[in-house]
């Protein structure tokens, strides 16, 4: 795994007294990424680790729909390191769960099953409404109540999620199947993609969105708009917003101005070029074009000409969601990997 301690992230030191040192574990499309964080219940997560091992899951899913041997080789050997590292960073409960390339996998069952035979890890499957609603929540307690009613879209590498409300379970949770990766997979076939490609992609995400864009239009008006994961992040350190060594509490939008003129500009280049970007992820490079064209649907669906970036996303929303089910002075015995608490349905 590749380890980070910037971008908010900060050095391991002592546990303050009444903390809690959690890990969440997430396994994506994209990556298996080790979030640890120092918190109470009623506190501010403090991230103190951060680490991550590229993995592509999709990209070793067979005609037939199933993970094959390889890529479930290295999503056990991935998780192995995880538990290893949050066992080495001091963490009392790691929650670890994984999301559409897991989920939407054929042998799903018998991927988690091995998972658990040989890590000990009981990964947990979020499915689209579970990582939206837990997506909102990490959004609801970053701005406040005086945010209003949210909405809020968050890209990842199989779905995309949309969310709405006043309260901080949302009105409406929706995933829909327009994930960078998933896009980048099934709808280009050239690097880069060409016009004919882009044009047809682009009317056909609208096609997609339009039947969820009228179920968030009947809930009324909201407050404040608000994107969030690393494709929007990207996106918008790509159109001028302040890096991460900012810090995380700096304001940072992506306009569909901006956006417009960066697909014109990276549509062009191919996957090797857009790895050299600065805010742009050599694992990610490969869907970057795919993300920013569902950016500007999702935007053209949403009717809106600018979107709010916030750091938060799924991870934080597994860790307070766990945070609110501890009275203060619960303590999990040290190093268990835990399940994934709150109102997910399961």
């Amino acid at each position: 795994m590749n380890s980070a301690t910037s971008g908010g992230v900060v050095p391991r030191g002592p546990v303050p007294w009444g903390l809690m040192r959690l890990g969440v574990l997430d396994v994506g499309s994209n990556t298996v990424h080790l979030l640890v964080v120092d918190a109470h219940r009623g506190a501010h997560p403090t991230p103190m680790h951060s680490e991550k091992s590229v993995l592509r899951l999709t990209e070793d899913i067979n005609a037939e729909g199933k993970l094959r041997g390889r890529g479930a080789d290295r999503l056990v050997q991935a998780v192995s390191e995880a538990k290893a590292a949050a066992a080495r960073q001091g963490c009392e409960e790691t929650m670890a769960f994984a999301t559409s390339a897991v989920r939407e996998a054929s042998n799903v069952t018998d991927v988690l099953g091995r998972v658990r035979a040989e890590t000990g890890v009981d990964l947990q499957v979020l499915s689209g409404a579970d990582e939206a609603r837990l997506t909102f929540l990490a959004v609801r307690r970053w701005f406040g109540w005086s945010a209003g009613r949210l909405l809020v879209a968050d890209i990842g590498g199989g779905s995309l999620e949309l969310a709405a409300g006043i309260d901080e379970e949302p009105d409406l949770a929706e995933s829909v199947p327009l994930g960078a990766g998933r896009v980048t997979r099934t709808r280009f076939e050239h690097d880069p993609p060409t016009r004919a490609e882009l044009v047809a992609t682009s009317a056909w995400l609208d096609e997609q969105l339009a039947p969820v864009a009228r179920k968030i239009a009947k809930l009324g008006e909201p407050d404040r708009v608000v994107a969030t994961s690393k494709t929007f992040r990207s996106l918008a350190r790509l159109t001028g917003a302040a890096p991460s060594s900012a810090g995380p509490r700096v304001r940072r939008v992506l306009t569909d101005v901006a956006l417009r003129q960066l697909i014109a500009f990276i549509s062009r280049m191919t996957a090797a070029d857009l790895a050299e970007l600065e805010g742009v992820s050599a694992s990610r490079a490969h869907q970057l074009v795919a993300g920013a064209l569902v950016a500007q649907a999702t935007m053209r669906a949403l009717s809106r000409t600018e979107l709010e970036i916030c750091p938060w996303a799924l991870r934080e929303g597994v860790i307070l969601r766990r945070l609110d089910h501890t009275n203060g002075s619960e303590q999990a015995a040290s190093g268990r990997l835990g399940s994934i608490g709150g109102r997910s349905g399961r």
